[in-house]
């Protein structure tokens, strides 16, 4: 028993915590590569509110197909984003469920849950 209780803790620690930890710095990642095109977004309304002249500079887009350019851009990474938090979710669930069969085969007693008080 005590070696199937040690294969659960390192499978816990050694896999899925590191798993978990991955994936969330992947979306942290996400997440700022989502500022930065939303920042970049910002200054070019602001430039074109404000009627800039740019034939000086040389450049890929025009600002109209650089907003639009910059809005699917932001699509594929908020679904990127979105999908790097349902895994973290999985991971988690499955570290619960792993750490409360370890919590049973230990006869380790549950927690008593928040005591409900009423509301009125």
């Amino acid at each position: 028993m005590e070696g199937k209780i040690r294969k659960f803790e390192e499978f816990v620690n050694e896999r899925l915590r590191k798993d978990l930890e991955k994936v969330m710095i992947s979306r942290d990642r996400v997440a700022q590569q989502i500022a930065q095109y939303l920042q970049l977004k910002t200054v070019i309304e602001m430039i074109q509110s404000k009627g800039v002249d740019r034939e000086p500079l040389r450049t890929q887009y025009t600002l109209p197909e650089a907003i639009l350019h910059i809005d699917k851009r932001m699509d594929s990474l908020n679904a990127a984003a979105d999908q790097l938090t349902v895994e973290a979710a999985r991971i988690k669930a499955h570290i619960k469920t792993v750490l409360e069969g370890l919590r049973e085969m230990q006869d380790i007693p549950a927690e008593d849950p928040i005591p409900h008080r009423p509301v009125w």
